[in-house]
């Protein structure tokens, strides 16, 4: 055990900030540590757009229904899979890129590198005493959003990271037994149904405990009842209006 180790296990999301915002070096320490992940091929297939403007943080918020963290907070960072530079690149040297940066292999990287990125800023933004919420409701409005941040083709904006100094801190959320998480050799399906019912037992007593009796759902009925509902079915267009996963 370290304090790294520390950090990451003592991870919970804040939903609460004060009214306090970050430091230009507390923004650049937490970008520079985003760029310290690790990236495929060096591609490095993301961008990063801070927002601290309060009227388009409010629009933010309505966009990501109305969650009011999204607007409240130290600072909000937007992580997009970016291949506009590279086509760019393409133009610079001389290079027929199109081909390649259209195909889904780079779309995967770039969902992946800007991912990678996001963890890290998350890492050293906890490991600063901040807390930190991912808000993967900006993809409600892709396109309204695209709007407000300006954002060209071949880029997409994937999730926010609201981070700020935690007004009320939650308790921590048991997460999936690992070894229902962590398979050797080959993947596991023997013991699916009874790990499942003991991780039921766990959320079902956690949301009890936490909400003094109101709740007492269970994770695989909160999932069941989440994927039941189809939501932003619109993506595979505008993934493809963007410029990527063509081919």
């Amino acid at each position: 055990m370290n304090t790294v180790i520390e950090t990451i296990l003592n991870h919970r999301s804040i939903r609460s900030f004060e009214d306090k915002l970050l430091t230009r070096e507390q923004i650049e320490i937490i970008v520079e540590s985003a760029q310290a992940a690790s990236t495929s091929s060096y591609i490095q297939a993301y961008s990063i757009i801070g927002v601290s403007d309060r009227e388009k943080k409010q629009k933010l918020a309505e966009l990501a229904g109305n969650q009011t963290y999204v607007e409240e907070n130290g600072h909000f960072f937007v992580f997009c899979a970016d291949l506009y530079r590279h086509e760019y690149i393409g133009k610079m040297e001389g290079k027929d890129v199109i081909s390649s940066i259209e195909s889904t292999e780079k779309f995967m990287v770039a969902l992946i590198d800007a991912s990678l990125a996001a963890q890290n800023a998350s890492l050293a933004a906890e490991s600063l005493g901040l807390g930190i919420c991912y808000i993967g409701g900006i993809r409600n409005n892709l396109e309204e959003v695209g709007k407000l941040l300006n954002i060209p083709q071949r880029v997409i904006p994937l999730f926010g990271l609201a981070i700020g100094y935690p007004k009320k801190v939650t308790d921590k959320k048991p997460r999936l037994p690992l070894s229902h998480v962590y398979h050797e050799e080959q993947y596991n399906m023997d013991h699916y149904e009874q790990e499942l019912t003991s991780y039921n037992n766990v959320i079902s007593s956690y949301y009890k405990e936490r909400t003094g009796g109101k709740r007492t759902d269970t994770w695989t009925e909160q999932m069941a009842n989440m994927l039941e509902k189809k939501s932003r079915m619109y993506m595979k267009n505008y993934v493809e209006a963007q410029k990527f996963n063509k081919q």
